[in-house]
């Protein structure tokens, strides 16, 4: 293996926050990092964390955690505690890498900002989507000029993750506990917050920070999330510090777009994808069009065995390198100030109908004492822990995450998606273009013959629940999902397998 520093100096580390924290912890094995406490209110999390890491301290109580003997704390608790855990790791004379966004209001982010600065420690923004091998690739050229100036950009970060509503985003989607509460802002959360999957890799490329954004509120939801708000489409039009601009794309849909970056120059362009990488060359619109295939430029044996495109070994490398050697990367605390403002102020700009908002520079102690005071936040439509009447049964609504995990399973395609694909596929399959598309959909027909049963069970299951309650948000949104489905021929189990059977036996895809 490949040797990352030039030192024997090593870093302790304590991860705050299990689940996806545990996660990025593993990329630390190939650093000059010895993991050694653990924190996590949840005690499967800690389970898990110790059994991975034997004679790591591990606890649940935070002021426990920071009084052990470690530099450095990666923070993976939830969203809005981030800026509160940083703090007060800061003040515990730790090191800190936090989890997006670094804070949850203006005046957080004040508080933020002078606790780094204050503390003299480090902090990095653990934002990953950037230091893709695409990115880093296009980042390499945008820096020698080879895309000319910055025009206007499309980035997009879709991510339909309906099910961590009511899952935790570990073991195959264990359901939240007790059944009768959501997940603690997944469920109730505007998606511009997270933008920076999406505006992060252009900062990072340009060297550019947003300015102004104006975000225009969708008003179409998908079914299974709870309030009226949520599982919407979240574009904004952000402009650049150059007056360039990008569509900054968030939100759930049909189609996710995980790592999906467009950006036109005066001289060239890029249109990157999950799939393929093409560039527009002759600074024209009609130019040569080349498909590409980037390289890394260093330690691509180690990156590309990390998650998210080789992105999680990258942050944790900068993080560390500045430890190690004082060798500054990007992610400090002023430039993930500014990809968290953006996405504050295009909330801000959603709630006002589309109006243009100016992103402060939290650099400047005038833009600082602007917003030293301003705890304003997103208007969330219900509480996690509130979902159903205070008098609810429990032996009724504590199946309510069950059921939705069922209904909705973790990255498994099984369930009510499984099902869309199915009889949606049926419905296109004489108009698929190639076998290996007709070969999905059989496939797909096949597991809607045998996880049928499950399928009906659970949605008689949520029947239940949807008329014990139904002017709560979880009856309601119930409802909704049913009325979506034919019931009839979902809880007419024999008959509908025959009938796919028959369907079935008369397609078959060519050799």
């Amino acid at each position: 293996m490949e040797k990352l520093f030039d030192t024997d100096k090593r870093v302790k580390l304590g991860v705050w926050g299990l689940g996806r924290g545990g996660n990025l912890a593993n990329y630390t094995k190939i650093m000059n990092v010895d993991l050694v406490a653990g924190c996590d209110i949840h005690p499967h999390m800690r389970e898990k964390f110790a059994k991975d890491v034997p004679g790591a301290f591990v606890t649940a109580d935070e002021d426990e955690f920071l009084a052990q003997d470690f530099d450095a704390v990666l923070i993976a608790t939830y969203f809005k505690d981030h800026a509160k855990h940083t703090i007060k790791a800061l003040n515990a004379g730790k090191h800190v890498m936090c989890e997006v966004t670094s804070f949850y209001t203006p005046a957080e982010g004040v508080a933020v900002v002078e606790a780094v600065e204050k503390s003299g420690k480090i902090y990095n923004l653990l934002e990953n989507y950037p230091f893709t091998r695409q990115n880093m690739y296009i980042r390499k050229l945008y820096q020698e000029g080879f895309f000319g100036d910055f025009m206007y950009a499309e980035g997009s970060y879709l991510h339909e993750c309906r099910s961590l509503c009511y899952a935790y985003n570990v073991s195959g989607g264990l359901p939240v506990e007790p059944g009768w509460h959501v997940h603690s802002w997944r469920s109730c959360f505007n998606t511009l917050y997270y933008n920076t999957h999406s505006l992060g890799p252009l900062m990072h490329i340009t060297g550019l920070r947003p300015v102004q954004v104006s975000a225009i509120p969708c008003e179409v939801s998908m079914p299974g999330y709870l309030g009226e708000k949520n599982g919407r489409m979240c574009p904004s039009m952000v402009r650049m510090s150059n007056g360039g601009l990008l569509r900054n794309l968030m939100g759930a849909g049909t189609s996710d777009r995980h790592r999906e970056l467009c950006l036109w120059g005066t001289k060239a362009c890029v249109e990157n994808s999950d799939f393929e990488m093409q560039m527009r060359l002759g600074a024209c619109g009609a130019g040569m069009r080349l498909k590409m295939n980037p390289k890394w430029e260093a330690m691509a044996s180690v990156a590309e065995k990390t998650g998210h495109c080789g992105g999680d070994f990258w942050e944790l490398y900068y993080f560390i390198r500045e430890i190690l050697t004082g060798e500054k990367s990007y992610w400090d605390i002023y430039n993930a100030s500014d990809v968290t403002l953006a996405g504050i102020m295009a909330v801000r700009s959603q709630e006002k109908g589309g109006v243009l908002v100016d992103v402060p520079d939290f650099r400047s102690k005038e833009d600082r004492d602007k917003y030293r005071n301003d705890h304003g936040s997103y208007a969330e439509e219900f509480h996690p822990e509130h979902i159903f009447p205070e008098d609810h049964d429990p032996a009724i609504t504590g199946n309510f995450t069950k059921i939705m995990t069922k209904l909705y399973p973790l990255y498994s395609g099984k369930g009510l998606p499984m099902l869309h694909m199915a009889c949606d596929g049926m419905r296109v399959y004489d108009d698929i273009a190639n076998n290996d598309g007709r070969i999905l959909v059989i496939a797909k027909v096949g597991q809607l013959v045998r996880e049928l049963p499950e399928i009906a069970e659970a949605c008689r299951e949520a029947q239940k629940i949807a008329d014990a309650y139904p002017d709560s948000l979880p009856g309601k949104m119930l409802y909704g999902v049913l009325s979506t489905l034919d019931l009839d021929w979902i809880f007419d189990i024999e008959g509908t397998r025959a009938k796919l059977y028959k369907w079935l036996a008369e397609r078959k895809p060519e050799a």
